[in-house]
């Protein structure tokens, strides 16, 4: 697995970990001074994560952020998509694609998501 794959897998990892070991998923995903920019965030650090992650959980209970397709890469930059899909239908009324920059450590020091499609 390559790094950038590597460190998206652990992107999702985070945003899917149950409350109790959140906190340690964003620790493995994300440097302890990473930025995340969203139309509807924008939080630093490990804290400022987990409560983005655990807000966008609470609103959607019983969905998980599954990626689509393959990261593109080059550099210290990644890119990919995403759907939330519903663990009782399969249904996805979210979707999304984010960039982020890998620090040396291979740990995301920023994100940049866009929001491609939203509920409602």
């Amino acid at each position: 697995m390559s790094v950038h794959e590597d460190a998206v897998t652990r992107y999702f990892a985070a945003w899917n970990a149950e409350d109790d070991v959140l906190d340690k998923a964003v620790a493995a995903a994300f440097t302890e001074d990473a930025v995340y920019t969203d139309p509807l965030a924008d939080v630093s650090g490990h804290e400022g994560l987990a409560a983005a992650i655990r807000a966008a959980r609470e609103q959607f209970p019983g969905f998980s952020f599954e990626p689509t397709g393959t990261p593109d890469a080059h550099h210290d930059v990644a890119r990919f998509t995403w759907d939330l899909v519903s663990a009782a239908d399969g249904s996805a009324p979210a979707a999304g694609s984010d960039v982020v920059r890998i620090a040396a450590d291979g740990r995301i020091r920023s994100v940049s998501g866009f929001l491609d499609r939203l509920p409602g």
